[in-house]
Protein backbone atom coordinates (compact mmCIF):
# COMPACT_ATOMS: atom_id res chain seq x y z
CA UNK A 1 0.00 0.00 0.00
CA UNK A 2 1.74 3.29 -0.88
CA UNK A 3 0.88 6.07 1.54
CA UNK A 4 1.91 9.70 1.24
CA UNK A 5 1.21 11.30 4.79
CA UNK A 6 3.67 11.92 7.54
CA UNK A 7 2.88 10.77 10.51
CA UNK A 8 2.44 13.32 13.36
CA UNK A 9 6.60 13.02 14.51
CA UNK A 10 7.13 13.97 10.93
CA UNK A 11 4.44 16.92 10.73
CA UNK A 12 6.22 17.86 14.49
CA UNK A 13 9.45 18.40 12.75
CA UNK A 14 8.50 19.66 9.75
CA UNK A 15 7.19 22.58 11.51
CA UNK A 16 10.23 23.12 13.77
CA UNK A 17 12.26 23.21 10.45
CA UNK A 18 9.50 25.73 9.09
CA UNK A 19 9.12 28.00 11.85
CA UNK A 20 13.35 28.00 12.45
CA UNK A 21 13.63 28.86 8.54
CA UNK A 22 10.79 31.70 9.19
CA UNK A 23 11.85 33.72 12.15
CA UNK A 24 15.89 32.72 12.33
CA UNK A 25 17.03 32.48 8.76
CA UNK A 26 14.84 34.58 6.64
CA UNK A 27 14.98 37.75 8.59
CA UNK A 28 18.85 37.46 8.15
CA UNK A 29 19.25 36.04 4.89
CA UNK A 30 19.79 40.17 3.00
CA UNK A 31 22.61 40.81 5.88
CA UNK A 32 24.01 37.61 5.21
CA UNK A 33 23.50 37.66 0.87
CA UNK A 34 26.18 40.33 1.30
CA UNK A 35 28.53 38.04 1.73
CA UNK A 36 30.73 39.65 4.54
CA UNK A 37 30.36 37.27 7.68
CA UNK A 38 29.40 33.89 8.46
CA UNK A 39 25.61 33.60 9.73
CA UNK A 40 27.79 31.77 13.13
CA UNK A 41 24.77 33.34 15.41
CA UNK A 42 22.26 31.26 13.01
CA UNK A 43 24.41 27.73 12.96
CA UNK A 44 24.64 28.31 16.95
CA UNK A 45 20.67 28.46 17.05
CA UNK A 46 20.11 25.63 14.43
CA UNK A 47 22.63 23.46 17.17
CA UNK A 48 20.62 24.27 19.99
CA UNK A 49 17.25 22.90 17.92
CA UNK A 50 19.30 19.86 16.67
CA UNK A 51 19.56 20.17 12.74
CA UNK A 52 23.12 20.33 12.90
CA UNK A 53 23.94 16.26 14.44
CA UNK A 54 20.02 15.60 13.59
CA UNK A 55 20.71 12.72 11.34
CA UNK A 56 23.74 11.34 13.39
CA UNK A 57 22.79 8.52 14.91
CA UNK A 58 21.45 8.60 18.65
CA UNK A 59 24.18 6.04 20.00
CA UNK A 60 26.44 8.95 19.62
CA UNK A 61 24.13 11.84 20.75
CA UNK A 62 22.29 13.07 17.58
CA UNK A 63 18.72 13.05 16.08
CA UNK A 64 19.44 9.22 14.60
CA UNK A 65 16.87 10.92 11.96
CA UNK A 66 15.44 8.71 8.92
CA UNK A 67 16.73 10.05 5.08
CA UNK A 68 12.52 10.73 4.71
CA UNK A 69 12.69 12.97 7.69
CA UNK A 70 16.03 14.99 6.95
CA UNK A 71 14.77 15.80 3.16
CA UNK A 72 11.62 17.39 5.00
CA UNK A 73 13.87 19.56 7.55
CA UNK A 74 16.02 19.97 4.47
CA UNK A 75 12.74 21.56 1.78
CA UNK A 76 11.89 23.69 5.07
CA UNK A 77 15.63 25.35 5.61
CA UNK A 78 16.42 25.92 1.81
CA UNK A 79 12.57 27.86 1.90
CA UNK A 80 14.38 30.29 4.53
CA UNK A 81 17.86 30.90 3.03
CA UNK A 82 19.73 27.72 0.92
CA UNK A 83 22.97 29.66 1.69
CA UNK A 84 22.77 28.97 5.35
CA UNK A 85 21.35 25.54 4.65
CA UNK A 86 23.75 24.93 2.45
CA UNK A 87 26.35 25.02 5.41
CA UNK A 88 23.93 22.80 7.64
CA UNK A 89 24.09 20.47 4.53
CA UNK A 90 27.19 20.21 4.13
CA UNK A 91 27.99 19.18 7.44
CA UNK A 92 26.08 15.97 6.78
CA UNK A 93 27.45 15.41 3.98
CA UNK A 94 30.68 15.48 5.94
CA UNK A 95 29.54 13.16 8.70
CA UNK A 96 27.99 10.70 6.02
CA UNK A 97 31.52 8.74 5.20
CA UNK A 98 32.09 8.38 9.08
CA UNK A 99 28.43 7.29 9.21
CA UNK A 100 28.66 4.51 6.75
CA UNK A 101 32.55 3.22 7.11
CA UNK A 102 33.94 5.22 10.09
CA UNK A 103 35.11 2.49 13.12
CA UNK A 104 33.18 2.40 16.41
CA UNK A 105 35.89 4.43 17.95
CA UNK A 106 35.82 7.43 15.02
CA UNK A 107 32.31 7.23 15.61
CA UNK A 108 32.97 8.21 18.70
CA UNK A 109 35.84 10.42 18.54
CA UNK A 110 34.48 12.54 15.92
CA UNK A 111 31.18 12.94 15.77
CA UNK A 112 29.67 12.91 19.85
CA UNK A 113 31.43 16.55 19.97
CA UNK A 114 29.13 17.60 17.34
CA UNK A 115 26.31 16.57 19.30
CA UNK A 116 27.47 18.75 22.54
CA UNK A 117 28.59 21.75 21.01
CA UNK A 118 28.13 23.99 17.84
CA UNK A 119 30.27 23.32 15.05
CA UNK A 120 30.88 21.99 11.03
CA UNK A 121 32.66 19.68 9.28
CA UNK A 122 33.81 20.00 5.46
CA UNK A 123 34.02 17.28 2.55
CA UNK A 124 37.03 18.03 0.51
CA UNK A 125 37.13 16.19 -2.93
CA UNK A 126 36.92 19.02 -5.36
CA UNK A 127 40.52 20.20 -6.72
CA UNK A 128 40.93 22.54 -9.51
CA UNK A 129 41.66 19.72 -12.41
CA UNK A 130 39.56 17.01 -10.50
CA UNK A 131 35.81 18.44 -10.08
CA UNK A 132 33.08 16.13 -12.24
CA UNK A 133 36.34 13.81 -12.85
CA UNK A 134 36.86 12.87 -9.17
CA UNK A 135 39.26 9.94 -10.09
CA UNK A 136 42.11 12.55 -11.30
CA UNK A 137 42.76 14.21 -7.75
CA UNK A 138 46.53 14.55 -7.15
CA UNK A 139 46.37 15.46 -3.38
CA UNK A 140 48.77 12.67 -2.03
CA UNK A 141 49.01 10.77 0.79
CA UNK A 142 52.43 9.03 1.72
CA UNK A 143 52.51 6.10 4.34
CA UNK A 144 55.01 7.17 7.14
CA UNK A 145 55.65 5.14 9.84
CA UNK A 146 52.15 5.30 11.80
CA UNK A 147 51.22 8.83 9.88
CA UNK A 148 49.63 9.71 6.52
CA UNK A 149 51.46 12.81 5.46
CA UNK A 150 49.37 14.72 2.93
CA UNK A 151 50.38 17.38 0.88
CA UNK A 152 47.82 19.37 -2.51
CA UNK A 153 44.69 21.09 -2.72
CA UNK A 154 41.30 21.12 -2.52
CA UNK A 155 39.38 24.33 -3.75
CA UNK A 156 35.54 25.30 -4.18
CA UNK A 157 35.32 23.65 -0.22
CA UNK A 158 31.99 24.45 1.36
CA UNK A 159 32.38 25.33 5.25
CA UNK A 160 36.12 25.26 4.11
CA UNK A 161 36.95 28.28 6.18
CA UNK A 162 35.31 27.53 9.38
CA UNK A 163 35.02 23.50 9.94
CA UNK A 164 36.26 21.59 12.58
CA UNK A 165 36.35 18.56 10.89
CA UNK A 166 37.47 18.02 7.51
CA UNK A 167 37.01 14.28 5.42
CA UNK A 168 39.52 14.61 2.96
CA UNK A 169 40.23 12.83 0.15
CA UNK A 170 44.13 12.26 -1.29
CA UNK A 171 45.77 9.23 -3.47
CA UNK A 172 47.76 6.90 -1.42
CA UNK A 173 48.90 5.11 -4.98
CA UNK A 174 48.56 7.31 -8.09
CA UNK A 175 49.19 4.50 -10.66
CA UNK A 176 46.03 2.52 -9.46
CA UNK A 177 43.65 5.78 -10.51
CA UNK A 178 40.34 5.66 -8.88
CA UNK A 179 41.42 2.39 -6.84
CA UNK A 180 44.24 4.70 -5.40
CA UNK A 181 41.97 6.95 -3.68
CA UNK A 182 41.58 7.05 0.15
CA UNK A 183 39.62 8.93 2.50
CA UNK A 184 41.11 11.01 5.81
CA UNK A 185 39.61 12.36 9.07
CA UNK A 186 41.32 15.82 9.82
CA UNK A 187 40.54 17.82 12.53
CA UNK A 188 40.24 21.59 12.00
CA UNK A 189 43.65 22.91 13.20
CA UNK A 190 45.65 20.18 12.04
CA UNK A 191 49.44 21.88 11.49
CA UNK A 192 49.95 21.80 7.60
CA UNK A 193 46.02 22.59 7.04
CA UNK A 194 46.29 25.79 5.79
CA UNK A 195 43.06 27.85 4.63
CA UNK A 196 43.35 29.67 1.35
CA UNK A 197 40.69 32.23 0.05
CA UNK A 198 37.20 32.73 0.55
CA UNK A 199 35.30 32.83 -2.48
CA UNK A 200 33.41 35.55 -3.64
CA UNK A 201 30.37 33.60 -5.24
CA UNK A 202 26.85 34.57 -7.22
CA UNK A 203 24.66 32.97 -5.02
CA UNK A 204 24.68 30.63 -1.86
CA UNK A 205 26.68 33.86 -0.49
CA UNK A 206 26.14 33.27 3.60
CA UNK A 207 28.01 29.51 3.03
CA UNK A 208 31.62 29.82 3.60
CA UNK A 209 33.62 28.20 0.56
CA UNK A 210 36.87 28.22 0.80
CA UNK A 211 40.66 26.96 -1.05
CA UNK A 212 42.60 24.52 1.00
CA UNK A 213 46.13 23.66 1.05
CA UNK A 214 47.98 20.60 2.63
CA UNK A 215 51.76 21.44 3.15
CA UNK A 216 53.44 18.42 4.75
CA UNK A 217 50.11 17.88 6.97
CA UNK A 218 50.75 14.77 9.18
CA UNK A 219 47.53 12.48 9.75
CA UNK A 220 47.70 9.46 12.16
CA UNK A 221 46.92 6.10 10.52
CA UNK A 222 43.92 5.32 12.40
CA UNK A 223 42.33 8.52 11.04
CA UNK A 224 42.29 6.30 7.95
CA UNK A 225 38.49 5.54 6.91
CA UNK A 226 37.75 2.10 5.86
CA UNK A 227 41.17 1.08 4.37
CA UNK A 228 43.18 2.26 1.27
CA UNK A 229 42.11 2.43 -2.14
CA UNK A 230 38.44 3.10 -1.15
CA UNK A 231 38.15 6.91 -0.99
CA UNK A 232 36.63 6.42 -4.58
CA UNK A 233 33.92 3.70 -2.93
CA UNK A 234 33.29 6.02 -0.21
CA UNK A 235 33.04 9.44 -2.27
CA UNK A 236 30.18 7.72 -4.41
CA UNK A 237 28.60 6.03 -1.20
CA UNK A 238 28.15 8.92 0.63
CA UNK A 239 26.73 10.66 -2.46
CA UNK A 240 24.23 8.85 -3.19
CA UNK A 241 22.92 9.44 0.22
CA UNK A 242 23.34 12.86 0.08
CA UNK A 243 22.10 13.64 -3.41
CA UNK A 244 18.33 13.83 -2.43
CA UNK A 245 18.91 16.71 0.18
CA UNK A 246 20.09 19.00 -2.18
CA UNK A 247 16.94 18.09 -4.51
CA UNK A 248 14.87 19.00 -1.79
CA UNK A 249 16.99 22.22 -0.95
CA UNK A 250 16.06 22.95 -4.84
CA UNK A 251 12.24 22.40 -3.70
CA UNK A 252 12.75 24.70 -0.76
CA UNK A 253 14.23 27.41 -3.04
CA UNK A 254 11.12 26.47 -6.16
CA UNK A 255 8.93 26.82 -3.11
CA UNK A 256 9.65 30.16 -2.17
CA UNK A 257 9.73 31.62 -5.32
CA UNK A 258 6.13 30.34 -6.18
CA UNK A 259 5.32 31.68 -3.50
CA UNK A 260 6.46 35.21 -3.86
CA UNK A 261 5.14 35.22 -7.60
CA UNK A 262 1.29 34.27 -6.41
CA UNK A 263 1.31 36.87 -3.98
CA UNK A 264 2.58 39.38 -6.25
CA UNK A 265 0.56 38.70 -9.04
CA UNK A 266 -2.62 38.20 -6.79
CA UNK A 267 -1.67 42.16 -5.84
CA UNK A 268 -0.32 43.57 -8.76
CA UNK A 269 -2.84 45.24 -10.86
CA UNK A 270 -2.39 46.19 -14.87
CA UNK A 271 -5.33 46.77 -17.47
CA UNK A 272 -8.16 46.96 -14.64
CA UNK A 273 -7.08 43.37 -13.06
CA UNK A 274 -4.98 41.37 -10.91
CA UNK A 275 -2.33 39.92 -13.45
CA UNK A 276 -2.95 36.02 -11.54
CA UNK A 277 -6.01 37.02 -13.46
CA UNK A 278 -4.54 36.72 -17.05
CA UNK A 279 -4.42 33.15 -18.51
CA UNK A 280 -0.71 33.38 -19.45
CA UNK A 281 0.41 34.18 -15.67
CA UNK A 282 -2.01 31.43 -14.82
CA UNK A 283 -1.03 29.16 -16.53
CA UNK A 284 2.30 30.20 -15.50
CA UNK A 285 1.99 29.24 -11.81
CA UNK A 286 -0.23 25.96 -12.66
CA UNK A 287 3.19 25.17 -14.63
CA UNK A 288 5.66 25.81 -11.45
CA UNK A 289 3.10 24.50 -8.89
CA UNK A 290 2.97 21.11 -10.81
CA UNK A 291 6.88 20.64 -11.09
CA UNK A 292 7.50 21.08 -7.83
CA UNK A 293 5.27 18.75 -6.63
CA UNK A 294 6.78 16.41 -8.87
CA UNK A 295 10.60 17.36 -7.73
CA UNK A 296 9.27 16.86 -4.06
CA UNK A 297 7.78 13.05 -5.02
CA UNK A 298 10.81 11.99 -6.53
CA UNK A 299 12.79 13.23 -3.37
CA UNK A 300 10.54 11.50 -1.33
CA UNK A 301 10.94 8.09 -3.45
CA UNK A 302 14.95 8.46 -3.07
CA UNK A 303 14.97 8.94 0.75
CA UNK A 304 11.98 6.00 1.12
CA UNK A 305 14.71 3.68 -0.93
CA UNK A 306 17.24 5.18 1.15
CA UNK A 307 15.23 4.30 4.27
CA UNK A 308 14.47 0.96 3.05
CA UNK A 309 18.58 0.11 2.71
CA UNK A 310 17.51 -0.46 -1.38
CA UNK A 311 19.72 0.45 -4.16
CA UNK A 312 19.36 4.20 -5.26
CA UNK A 313 21.62 5.79 -7.36
CA UNK A 314 19.32 6.25 -10.17
CA UNK A 315 16.45 7.78 -8.05
CA UNK A 316 19.33 10.00 -5.68
CA UNK A 317 20.58 11.30 -9.00
CA UNK A 318 16.60 12.37 -10.55
CA UNK A 319 15.77 13.67 -7.44
CA UNK A 320 18.95 15.94 -7.32
CA UNK A 321 18.72 16.88 -11.50
CA UNK A 322 15.55 17.52 -11.32
CA UNK A 323 14.91 19.23 -8.37
CA UNK A 324 17.68 21.97 -8.59
CA UNK A 325 16.46 22.32 -12.45
CA UNK A 326 12.76 23.05 -11.18
CA UNK A 327 14.60 25.37 -8.64
CA UNK A 328 16.51 27.73 -11.30
CA UNK A 329 13.18 27.39 -13.77
CA UNK A 330 10.71 27.94 -11.03
CA UNK A 331 13.04 31.41 -9.66
CA UNK A 332 13.48 32.23 -13.80
CA UNK A 333 9.85 32.13 -14.43
CA UNK A 334 8.72 33.85 -10.48
CA UNK A 335 11.24 36.68 -11.24
CA UNK A 336 9.72 37.33 -15.02
CA UNK A 337 6.13 37.66 -13.64
CA UNK A 338 7.65 40.28 -11.06
CA UNK A 339 8.95 41.96 -13.75
CA UNK A 340 11.16 45.31 -12.81
CA UNK A 341 10.56 44.79 -9.21
CA UNK A 342 11.98 40.68 -9.21
CA UNK A 343 15.23 42.19 -10.58
CA UNK A 344 15.46 44.48 -7.64
CA UNK A 345 17.22 44.00 -3.91
CA UNK A 346 14.35 44.98 -2.24
CA UNK A 347 12.68 41.62 -3.56
CA UNK A 348 13.92 38.33 -2.63
CA UNK A 349 13.83 37.13 -6.36
CA UNK A 350 16.72 37.52 -7.39
CA UNK A 351 18.74 36.18 -4.59
CA UNK A 352 16.31 33.39 -5.15
CA UNK A 353 17.56 33.12 -8.32
CA UNK A 354 21.21 33.53 -7.73
CA UNK A 355 21.00 31.19 -5.41
CA UNK A 356 19.04 28.53 -7.65
CA UNK A 357 22.18 27.95 -9.62
CA UNK A 358 24.19 26.26 -7.87
CA UNK A 359 22.37 23.36 -6.77
CA UNK A 360 22.70 22.76 -10.20
CA UNK A 361 26.88 22.81 -9.94
CA UNK A 362 27.72 21.30 -6.10
CA UNK A 363 27.64 17.40 -5.20
CA UNK A 364 27.71 16.28 -8.77
CA UNK A 365 26.49 18.83 -11.76
CA UNK A 366 23.52 17.94 -13.25
CA UNK A 367 25.09 16.70 -16.56
CA UNK A 368 26.86 14.17 -14.26
CA UNK A 369 23.44 13.36 -12.92
CA UNK A 370 22.35 12.48 -16.51
CA UNK A 371 25.24 10.18 -17.08
CA UNK A 372 24.12 8.29 -13.73
CA UNK A 373 20.92 7.85 -14.56
CA UNK A 374 21.70 7.14 -18.76
CA UNK A 375 24.04 4.36 -17.66
CA UNK A 376 21.44 2.38 -15.52
CA UNK A 377 18.22 3.33 -17.96
CA UNK A 378 20.31 1.82 -21.08
CA UNK A 379 21.97 -1.02 -18.91
CA UNK A 380 24.59 -3.44 -20.56
CA UNK A 381 24.93 -3.07 -24.27
CA UNK A 382 26.27 -6.61 -25.69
Amino acid sequence: MIDFSLNEEQKALQQMAHEFAEKEMRPRAAEYDKGEAHPDDVIKKAFEVGLISCDIPEEYGGGGLSHLDTVIISEELAWGCVGMYTSIMASSLAFTPIILFGTEEQKKKYLIPFTEKPGLSSFCLTEREAGSDAGAIKTKAEKKGSEYVINGSKCFITNGGVADLYIVFANTRQEKGIRGISAFIVPGGTPGLVIGKKEDKMGHRASNTAELFFEDMKVPAENLLGSEGMGFKIAMRTLDQTRAPVGAGGVGVARAALEHAIEFTKTRVQFGKPIALFQNTSFKLAQMAMEVNAARHLVWHAAWLMDRGEKCGKESAMAKCFGSDVAMRTTVEALQLLGGYGYMKDYPMEKLMRDAKLLQIYEGTNEIQRLVIAREVIGPIK
